[in-house]
């Protein structure tokens, strides 16, 4: 069955890593036009109600924060966590931008290292961060989230059924699940960690840098999408053994 999304042409420029969010070594930016289309695929196949998003690899929070900037008013709260205690207190700054209050923060700091340090730049970034702020007004103002250490096998929050996941999976050495067979694919035991702990009606968007991300034997894919060295898998949790 062909796929349909809701689509924006946007600039994107403005989420772009080390503009208004931040970086760090070792933890690098997501693709913001990739997270906003995995977004917009993802949600095509929910209820056009508020939606509650988990990224539960969170890592520095570029994904999360990008996705919530984008579809604030799609989104009732979202929720970021990962294992990693360096990651996450970048993520905690990132996800803070989501909030009128944290966009102002930024815009006043950008402002007095720009003053300090003499580095026009810093100006075009806090013009930036204000630009957020009212895009965030209108958008239907502070978005709702958390971020925490956890990870893929509790629940996100019983309190706060999650709608959609939506992560990228860590590359190289850096990831293993359990019951993922040994020098095997992670992705599969992801998927069933995330399937046993959401509502079967969860739409689960999983990226890695792979041709192709694997699935549980007998799951077919709601849809696949390949951009660059990434590739992305879209499941629905109910069709996910558990």
């Amino acid at each position: 069955m062909a796929y349909r999304y809701a689509t924006e042409r946007r600039d994107h420029s403005d989420l772009a890593c080390g503009n208004v969010l931040r970086s760090a070594p070792g933890h690098p930016g997501f693709p913001v036009r990739l997270a906003d289309e995995l977004f917009q695929r993802a949600a095509s196949h929910l209820p056009t109600a508020p939606l509650a998003m988990w990224d539960p690899c969170c890592g520095s929070g570029h994904l999360a924060a990008s996705v919530g900037t984008l579809h604030r008013d799609r989104l009732s709260w979202l929720l970021a966590t990962d294992t990693d205690a360096a990651a996450l207190s970048i993520a905690r700054r990132n996800l803070a931008l989501l909030t009128g209050q944290g966009l102002a923060e930024r815009e006043r700091v950008l402002r007095a290292e720009a003053a300090e340090f003499g580095k026009p730049a810093l100006l075009d970034r806090a013009d930036t961060a204000a630009r957020l702020a009212s895009r965030l007004r209108e958008r239907g103002g502070d978005l709702a989230h958390r971020v925490g250490e956890g990870d893929v096998f509790a629940p996100a929050d019983p309190e706060r059924p999650v709608d959609l996941v939506l992560t990228d999976v860590p590359y190289g050495g850096l990831t293993s699940f359990v019951g993922a067979p040994s020098g095997g694919e992670p992705v599969p035991a992801l998927l069933r960690a995330l399937a046993a702990v959401l509502p079967e009606r969860a739409v689960l968007a999983v990226t890695a840098r792979t041709r192709k991300v694997a699935l549980p034997a007998g799951v077919r894919a709601l849809e696949r999408v390949r951009v660059g060295n990434r590739a992305a898998a879209l499941v629905r949790a109910g069709d996910v053994p558990r």
